[in-house]
């Protein structure tokens, strides 16, 4: 993390704060002076650029002179952790990570106090040291415009002049020893996980909400459970061993009406969002690592398990910041408020992004990562909102809606495509970091209930409140002016494409015919095809 902790990159920060076009040293001054104490919610510019125009809130990253101050003014004034309401609440958050596998972070609350505290004492001394200086500033220049008697003046300016040297240098050796102070905190407080809404279990597994097209007991058992690996590979349409040759294990290929199949399932989801009046966002899938890291998505879990892949940089590029695969279109799209203002009156502000998605863990090598559901690349329909907060961030009055919305649509296109679903109320145990509730839907897949019950996940919803949001730097702006509050934000699956064309491959198949049903709703993506069945392929591309 980079702080202002750091003597060399602090320079850095000042020396790019008034190279920017616009700002003077007055302004750069008062940007400079809320870096060195790390009271980061002081940095607000609000100037003149050359007599003309206005610029309000963070400043254009692209206006920077390198890539180098572009990652630590992007790290100083992007993160906006909740110090007081840790320090207020330190039990609060030390049981908080014991509930969500954070074990290690559970001193972190207490540490973060201990240094706010300590942080306090040395500026009240900071301070008292200042007020000194101001007055032995003031001897001096009294000194020194004396006529009356040149020689005596003259030694006492001398005297006073080091005086103030002296205290200068403990000024500067408080003032290190408090940003150090704070950057701690600041790295600490980053690093919790988010407080726990009332609706989530704390102790055991997942809790029932409903079920969707399922009654339990009810099985066929006549019911297929070939899986859809072996299916999709008798229909020539999923290629797992020339995927295995060219890239890995984790990886496939999509041949025919398996590669149509996945089409007809990103324009199905798209056109369900679209139609409740949502954006449709086409996001990048390489974002920053520090605002994957914002979002909760960090290089490694507290597992210890690599989370996302970041891409290796030349050494030419060593002080560029490090750029990751995109695990979820929720990173880009959160990214593109990031640093800016959102207008109260345009809240809720809702998107849909359909994208290529990155995983570097997927899962043991056994029966039930096989296939489909647990994969290394996949395309993904993300919905992603912002919404209004209450004075109390973990108020999540205003930004409910916006949860059971986008619940209603995951309901409506999973029960659209005919697949029997669960809803589950998600434990603490199992929240990112980012989350406050989670809900997840599981779809029954035959193939697996020889095993186990053969529920697997295939979308998930969560609530974040202002985690992500304060980390970004994303603010409300009110009618009034104030940018006081921070944003929620939720997201949710809409289609995860690979588990649900597994899940369509097991429903649909028809043993003796040897094809699998497309589900009605799917149809018109396809060309109005119904089916998928056995044909005669190229013997040359299948052999």
């Amino acid at each position: 993390m980079i702080t202002t902790a750091n003597l060399a990159e602090h320079n850095l920060l000042t020396n790019a704060l008034h190279d920017v076009q616009g700002i003077g040293s007055k302004e750069t001054a008062s940007v400079d002076a809320a870096a060195q104490s790390n009271h980061i919610d002081d940095i607000d510019i609000d100037i003149v650029n050359n007599g003309k125009e206005e610029l309000k809130g963070p400043l254009p990253m692209e206006r920077f002179l390198t890539e180098k101050e572009h990652n630590i003014i992007a790290k100083l004034m992007m993160e906006f952790p909740d110090l007081k309401r840790i320090r207020q609440n330190v039990d609060i958050y030390s049981k908080n990570c014991v509930d969500r596998n954070y074990g290690g972070h559970a001193d972190f609350p207490a540490e973060i106090a201990r240094l706010g505290k300590e942080s306090q004492l040395v500026a009240a001394d900071i301070a008292e040291l200042s007020k000194k200086i101001k007055e032995l500033e003031r001897e001096i220049a009294t000194a020194n415009a004396s006529q009356k008697s040149p020689t005596s003046s003259s030694q006492r300016s001398a005297i006073a002049i080091e005086e103030a040297a002296t205290l200068r240098d403990a000024l500067g050796e408080l003032e290190s020893r408090k940003a150090s102070y704070d950057a701690t905190a600041h790295e600490l407080a980053l690093a919790l996980p988010n407080l726990t809404n009332s609706e989530t279990p704390l102790k055991g597994g997942p809790q029932l909400i409903s079920y969707i097209g399922h009654e339990p007991g009810q099985v066929a058992p006549s019911k297929s459970h070939t899986s859809h690996v072996d299916i999709g590979t008798s229909l020539s349409i999923l290629d797992f061993n020339s995927a295995t040759l060219s890239t890995g294990w984790g990886f496939y290929f999509l041949i025919n009406e398996g590669a149509l199949l996945e089409q007809a399932l990103v324009q199905y989801a798209l056109s369900m969002v679209l139609r409740q009046g949502w954006t449709a966002v086409a996001p990048p899938s390489v974002v920053y690592s520090y605002i994957a890291d914002a979002c909760g998505f960090q290089p490694r879990d507290q597992n210890d398990e690599q989370q996302i892949w970041q891409i290796q940089q030349a050494e030419k590029d060593a002080l560029k910041p490090k750029r990751s695969l995109a695990a979820t279109a929720e990173i880009p799209l959160a990214a593109m408020y990031a640093g800016k203002d959102i207008p109260e009156d345009r809240l809720p502000l809702k998107l849909v992004g359909s994208s290529r998605c990155y995983r570097a863990e997927a899962g043991a090598r056994g029966v039930d990562t096989k296939g489909l559901y647990r994969v290394h690349e996949f395309t993904k329909v993300e919905m992603f909102a912002w919404t209004n907060s209450m004075d109390d961030s973990q108020d999540t009055e205003r930004s409910m809606p916006v949860f059971n919305e986008m619940l209603r649509i995951q309901r409506e296109i999973l029960s659209s495509l005919g697949l029997p679903c669960r809803i589950l109320e998600m434990p603490s145990s199992e929240l990112g970091a980012s989350a406050v509730r989670k809900v997840d839907i599981e779809v029954l897949f035959p193939s697996r209930m020889s095993r186990d019950e053969g529920w697997g996940e295939v979308t998930s919803l969560s609530i974040c409140t202002d985690y992500q949001s304060r980390r970004l730097g994303t603010r409300i702006l009110q009618k009034s002016g104030k940018r006081a509050k921070f944003p929620h934000t939720v997201n949710g699956t809409a289609m995860a494409v690979p588990r649900v064309l597994a899940a369509i491959l097991e429903h649909g198949w028809r043993e003796e015919e040897q094809c699998v049903i497309i589900p009605e709703v799917l149809r018109p993506y396809m060309g109005g095809q119904d089916k998928i069945q056995r044909a005669r392929r190229d013997k040359q591309f299948y052999s």
